[in-house]
């Protein structure tokens, strides 16, 4: 053999081998990668040749699978009553993904995370059949928020103080996810996403806004345990007006009438004293009134029930004047609603607060659990006695102040109002804020709820905390407790 061929051939076998190697590379280590690409047309083939397994709400699915009419996709996904909860399911849909408790639990709803009970299905190709999903929602409170919200623009979130369940989550304007399950739902896909309302956006885990002076109870809980003040009837040190500091700006109060100056706790929450809460805010500084909004649960990126949530913020770096913006719950302090309901929430749990979820357990086909979120983790936030005297004070906003939409007979509720800045110098609609708790004396059963009103449409005057958001949360609370 001449030195040509040879060189040849060499080369050759080396270009065999390298595609011997690709192959074995890809076979071997990137088959999962492959497997798992969103534009492989295989996995979507596979996701819905079979009916997908259900999410389940209080024992009945409220999802199905549909047979198509044709095609290679031999289900597609059916909801009922979609429009009432979307916020809890999300979408599946051939052309666009899977989004919340359909995308997080893809793998379960259509059988290809559930490994194989039979070893001769392996060799088979057989797939698992589906598991589902058990959601820990309550189809009354879920349905007496949907309504009460109707037409507005906001969210709401109830959930049980003691376990942290989920029993509602709501967010308007909504939509069927129905609509945009198969692939020839471009229209309708395209219609959701030019709506300037935005409806795909669960406003209760993904819009985090200022929450106006329904944070107060977050610096009152500070001053509380810092021990600036020992008690909510404590008379506080709050001139009114009171200046910003470094400023020329005196922070107004909404009812100038309202007995503001040197006000307890108690009555500042009663009449939602600004002047009180933004002095009280500078007086404990940002890095304690920071502390405490993070142990409620403000800053935390990885806030999952398990659908991930938008973090609240409460900023640093921050001047006296700004300081004390965000005592009312203004600057930069942004909240989610199931961020305002968890403050309520440990409340009313003395001052533990429980890890929110909506899911309670994951089964396989046969019913077994493969997953369960019964028993969440838990944290203490303040002292029982702290959590005591901020209920005492919330019933009396609800008995005798701001809140009183939200009274119960038989029931002790207490609640904020809060009514937050919108626009630049204010310009646009305020958001309207009611953060609440309720409990039954007879059974000790309690629900907190936290509802935001973006936009109802109303004039500026008529927005309040009290006319559109308290409304809300005293539906639900009722269908939760009553």
């Amino acid at each position: 053999m001449n030195k040509t061929i040879r060189r040849a051939a060499v080369f050759s076998l080396l270009l065999v081998l390298a595609l011997l190697g690709r192959a074995t590379w890809v076979q071997a280590y990137e088959v999962t990668a492959l497997t798992d690409n969103d534009r492989n047309r295989r996995k979507i083939i596979a996701q819905y040749a079979h009916p997908l397994g259900d999410i389940i709400v209080a024992g009945s699915s409220v999802t199905g699978s549909q047979r198509t009419q044709g095609g290679d996709l031999a289900y597609k996904r059916s909801y009922t009553d979609g429009a009432l909860y979307s916020a809890v399911t999300g979408y599946s849909s051939q052309a666009y993904g899977a989004t919340q408790l359909e995308g997080i639990y893809s793998g379960i709803l259509d059988g290809t995370d559930l490994k194989l009970k039979n070893p001769l299905d392996t060799l088979t190709g057989k797939q698992q059949d589906p598991g589902d999903v058990v959601t820990t929602i309550d189809p009354a409170v879920q349905k007496a928020g949907f309504e009460a919200l109707g037409d507005t623009k906001g969210a709401a979130v109830a959930m049980d103080p003691e376990t942290g369940e989920i029993l509602g989550m709501v967010s308007t304007p909504s939509y069927d996810p129905s609509t945009i399950s198969g692939t020839l739902d471009g229209d309708a896909w395209q219609k959701l996403l030019d709506d300037e309302d935005k409806p795909l956006v669960n406003r209760a885990l993904r819009q985090p806004l200022p929450p106006g002076s329904t944070f107060k109870l977050v610096v009152a809980a500070a001053a509380l345990e810092d021990g600036l003040y020992a008690s909510v009837d404590e008379r506080t040190d709050s001139p009114d007006p009171y200046r910003l500091p470094g400023t020329v700006t005196d922070l107004e109060n909404e009812n100038p009438s309202a007995p503001c100056e040197n006000a307890t706790i108690r009555t500042a929450l009663r009449y939602s004293c600004n002047n009180v809460f933004g002095k009280m805010a500078v007086d404990l500084g940002q890095d304690k009134v920071r502390a405490t909004a993070e142990k409620f649960g403000f800053n935390d990126e990885k806030q999952d029930v398990p659908v991930r949530a938008s973090a609240s913020v409460y900023p640093s770096g921050m001047n006296a004047s700004s300081t004390a913006l965000t005592g009312i719950g203004q600057f930069d302090v942004t909240a989610t609603p199931l961020q305002m309901s968890l403050v309520s929430a440990a409340i009313a749990n003395d001052g533990v607060m429980a890890s929110p979820h909506m899911v309670s357990k994951v089964v396989d086909a046969d019913g077994d659990t493969l997953e369960s979120f019964e028993d969440g983790a838990s944290q203490r936030i303040m002292s029982a006695g702290t959590a005591e005297q901020l209920r005492s004070a919330m019933v009396t906003v609800v008995e005798h102040g701001t809140g009183s939409n939200a009274r119960i007979p038989g029931l002790e509720v207490g609640g904020k109002t809060g009514t937050a800045q919108h626009g630049e110098n204010n310009s646009k609609t305020p958001y309207a804020w009611f953060t609440s708790y309720a409990k039954d004396p007879d059974t000790g059963k309690a629900v907190a709820v936290a509802v935001l009103i973006e936009d109802s449409g109303a004039e500026r005057s008529e927005v309040s905390g009290n006319g559109l958001a308290a409304p809300v949360a005293r539906k639900m609370m009722e269908a939760a407790l009553k």
